[in-house]
């Protein structure tokens, strides 16, 4: 069994809100800073006709536009993950993100371009539109496939700390140890060790994208697996749907608080509130021998 002291992992959270929009904005500041003195540089060395500030301009707008996508692309990569085992499958839709990725930021730092250049009594020509978008696109797909890659290998390193679960399969020779269907116990591996939880330790489950994950303890495991799929292996007697995205265990639930809405808020014993849509609340009021 786990250690219910604090790990890394559990340290990191509290920070990790101010460090994941740190990161976006402090590779977007140190962009802009090298990029615009290497382009002063260079049009110094080529005597072209333009001031120091014009380089930061094109700069500044191209990051702040990066910056500005940043939490779309990281929706859609939620939404649409890149893994080995669903590479196939999701390259041609990362193709189309890449395209819209690359519309979207020359749009936006054209439109700075030329508000700045308007300030300073100057006009931007970004030039024939269809040749240069050409020529951002490749430079912006290589942004794209970095931007997917640090997203990618971040929540990967996140799952490796937090631990991630994992349904126990049959074994190649001789009947299954407990039943495959209605599994009672899960694998965990973490950091390099293995250790399993009881089904039936589960408080409440939570859908991310695709995994689901397993709240144990004041941990959460993610699992490979669509809510829908999970439910099927459950206990149907001990764990209910309470949401398109949450189930509980009944036996972890504290109270339910009625909503105006007609909606209801799930109290766990564990101090967690989860939301319980009008859908489930009926069915679950008579689960837990209350009125409908």
């Amino acid at each position: 069994m786990e250690s219910t002291s604090p790990g890394f992992y559990q340290r990191y959270l509290p920070w990790r809100r101010v460090i994941e929009p740190g990161f976006w904005i402090l590779q977007c500041l140190i962009s802009t800073v090298a990029n615009s003195i290497t382009v002063n540089m260079d049009v110094q060395r080529a005597h072209l006709d333009f001031t120091a500030w014009q380089p930061v301009v094109w700069e500044a707008s191209s990051a702040l536009t990066t910056l500005a996508l940043v939490p779309a692309l990281v929706w859609f990569t939620r939404r649409f993950p890149l893994h080995l085992d669903t590479m196939r499958r999701m390259l041609p839709i990362h193709l189309l993100g890449s395209l819209a990725w690359s519309v979207l930021h020359v749009a936006g730092m054209v439109a700075l371009r030329k508000l700045a250049y308007a300030n300073a009594g100057e006009h931007y020509d970004f030039g024939l539109w269809w040749w240069e978008f050409g020529y951002e696109y490749l430079k912006d797909v290589r942004t794209y496939a970095g931007a997917v890659a640090i997203l990618e290998g971040y929540r990967f390193v996140l799952r490796r700390m937090q631990g991630e679960a994992s349904l126990l399969s049959a074994p190649d020779e001789g009947p299954p140890v407990e039943p495959v269907e209605r599994p009672e116990r899960f694998l965990i591996r973490k950091l390099g060790r293995e250790f399993l939880i009881a089904a039936n330790d589960i408080e409440w489950l939570q859908a991310s994208g695709n995994y689901v994950n397993l709240h144990v303890r004041g941990h959460d495991y993610p699992l490979r697996s669509t809510l829908a799929g999970i439910e099927e292996k459950l206990d149907p007697t001990r764990f209910a749907r309470i949401h398109r995205s949450y189930m509980v265990n009944l036996d972890q639930l504290a109270s339910i608080e009625p909503l105006d809405t007609g909606d209801a808020r799930i109290h766990m014993q564990d101090g967690a509130k989860l939301p319980c849509s009008r859908t489930y609340r009926t069915a679950l009021r008579q689960r837990v021998g209350l009125e409908g």
